[in-house]
């Protein structure tokens, strides 16, 4: 198969699982009430179980919900820096840390339940970055 139509085909893959990445953190960022809603309680109880055997206590809520946004974004950075090309991939960075705001913003004009914050934006951002570098990464070991 010649290169070209392989690179379309993955291109295609690409874009694909980017739009059904993007429409699951659509349906997560946009619903109504917080997602962990439910699910905080539960989560509370297994960190203080886990503290209760010797995790630090610094290991709370509020690190499990920054790592959860951390690693909701990483693939968005390695979905569209995959996409795009080795020189322009850096911008998958750029353009997840603006869709981050955007998110934050669209909860706190539309969604009064919904807590946005600087934070959110900040771990959403770091995992795009590292999403990003991940891919610089790969193709830098390939090049070798």
């Amino acid at each position: 198969m010649n290169l070209v139509i392989r690179d379309r085909r993955r291109r295609r893959l690409l874009a694909g699982l980017f739009l059904l990445y993007i429409g699951a953190v659509g349906f997560i960022a946009f619903w109504p009430s917080p997602v962990d809603a439910g699910s905080a309680g539960t989560l509370r109880a297994v960190l203080t179980a886990l503290h209760s055997h010797g995790v630090p206590v610094w290991v709370n809520y509020a690190l499990v919900e920054s790592v959860a946004n951390v690693v909701l974004f990483v693939p968005f950075g390695v979905l569209a820096a995959a996409y795009l090309t080795a020189r322009f991939a850096w911008l998958a960075a750029v353009v997840g840390m603006a869709a981050s705001c955007a998110i934050e913003a669209g909860q706190h004009v539309f969604l009064p339940a919904r807590y946005a914050t600087v934070y959110d934006v900040i771990a959403n951002s770091l995992g795009v970055a590292l999403g990003t570098l991940v891919v610089y990464a790969a193709r830098s070991r390939k090049d070798d």
